[in-house]
């Protein structure tokens, strides 16, 4: 068991088997890392990939940030900051490949990046942006297994008929791992900040978390909320308890609870437009 995790682990870490990444997102990374470099300099090389560009700022209008209209990607970047446009490129290849072939897990993680968002800003808790986009992220290790183990995706969708088990726990019962440990193989594979690989790796065990628990927290009940919604489709029908160890971080409270759920059902009607809009457009 544990080679077959390793080598997967090996597999997601060497970024060559992975989606094609563009070439602006090497020049980005090291302009990322230099405290020199303006927000003009870094959005004049994302420009230069029109296609990038594009699937940049139609992922930074979408409902997951409640932001509209952002036209341009140095605007995008000063609104959503560099770590959450450099995370959009990078994950923009893998968006595309879930808005052709998994249109529900593309659902699921766009309602998910709305409810984060929405508990976030109920909270007053900062970087909502950032909390948005790791919400949005956080089932990128199932399109990994897709792509990479398709018949061992084989065996985790049977596994989850015939036994009524979670995604998390078929993917373990396979291959020794699930998508949330491979999402985290993948952030850190992609240097993005702990912030958004820590609660992309551990939104199926807030406990997990060390540095990162408050929005590890969010996320996690933010997809909570969205599978009971019965929005979009993230694999498995069952619903699981929110983890006392995210509620007790979080202080949530029954009402507020409520309060979320209700203003969810009118962002959901936004979010499956947004999808109908894009599905129509590729």
């Amino acid at each position: 068991m544990d080679d077959k995790r390793g080598e997967l682990k090996k597999l997601i870490m060497d970024t060559k088997t992975l989606p094609t990444l563009p070439g602006v997102i090497v020049k980005l990374n090291s302009l990322a890392d230099n405290d020199r470099a303006s927000v003009q300099e870094m959005a004049k090389i994302v420009s230069s990939d029109q296609v990038l560009s594009a699937r940049i700022l139609r992922l930074a209008n979408s409902p997951s940030y409640g932001f509209y209209r952002v036209s341009t990607i140095s605007n995008a970047m000063i609104l959503l900051g560099v770590n959450v446009v450099k995370s959009l490129a990078l994950s923009s290849s893998i968006f595309e490949i879930m808005e052709k072939n998994s249109v529900g897990l593309w659902e699921h993680s766009l309602g998910v990046g709305v409810a984060a968002n929405l508990l976030a800003k109920k909270l007053n808790l900062p970087e909502c942006e950032e909390i948005s986009t790791a919400a949005l992220l956080h089932d990128l290790g199932k399109v990994i297994i897709s792509l990479k183990c398709e018949e061992a995706e084989k065996r985790i969708g049977a596994l989850i008929r015939e036994q009524e088990l979670y995604t998390s726990e078929a993917e373990r019962e396979v291959l020794d791992t699930d998508h949330s440990e491979i999402g985290g193989w993948l952030a850190k594979s992609w240097f993005l900040p702990d912030k958004l690989s820590e609660p992309i790796a551990c939104h199926h065990n807030v406990e997990l978390s060390e540095n990162h628990r408050i929005k590890t927290s969010v996320v996690h009940v933010a997809d909570v909320l969205i599978k009971a919604s019965g929005f979009g489709d993230s694999g498995d029908p069952y619903v699981p308890q929110i983890q006392q160890a995210a509620w007790d971080t979080l202080g949530l409270s029954r009402e507020l609870l409520t309060e979320i759920v209700d203003d969810l059902e009118d962002k959901l009607v936004e979010v499956k437009n947004f999808s109908l809009e894009l599905l129509g457009d590729s």
